[in-house]
């Protein structure tokens, strides 16, 4: 195969990756997504604006699949923080949220409870993939934001918090 035959084979290759890469963002309403292969990054933006918050780090861990079938009593969601609210845990990601590691398991954190930095307070999945959320703020837990099985964007809060 001529040099050149090679090159454009190449460049058409990349192009379709690149736009497989735009249609993931789309079909799943990433923020953003890069992708750093042989040295090459490409960072595809989409249509969902990014979070002012600071992003926690996640870690995948492996969860068993029957997680997306976890349903717990319905929580009363507060969208309005009440005065004694001085932070909120945000979701790092967009993907659908989980309160528990597994089904029948306790949810991670309920009201009343105290959290610490670092601590697990949810799970995340997106592109079938589940990422534990660590908690960025130490507090009491004095509201529930996010229902267990919601499809959740990033910065949207999970719960809000008192200091302690």
């Amino acid at each position: 195969m001529p040099l050149v035959d090679e090159q454009k084979a190449i460049v058409e290759s990349s192009a379709q990756d690149v736009r497989r890469l735009v249609e993931l963002v789309a079909e799943n309403g990433l923020a953003e997504l890069t992708v750093v292969e042989n040295g090459v990054t490409i960072t595809i933006k989409g249509g969902v604006p990014a979070a002012v918050a600071p992003v926690a780090a996640v870690h995948a861990v492996p969860v068993h699949r029957a997680v997306a079938e976890v349903h717990h009593a319905p929580v009363a969601k507060s969208h309005a923080p009440s005065s004694e609210v001085r932070a909120s845990l945000e979701s790092p990601m967009v993907g659908v949220y989980y309160r528990a590691p597994s089904p029948g398991d306790p949810p991670y954190v309920n009201v009343g409870d105290t959290v610490h930095i670092g601590q697990v307070i949810g799970l995340i999945e997106a592109m079938k993939v589940y990422s534990e959320i660590p908690a960025e703020v130490t507090g009491r837990v004095t509201a529930v934001a996010a229902d267990n099985g919601e499809l959740v964007q990033q910065g949207q809060p999970l719960y809000y918090l008192e200091s302690l």
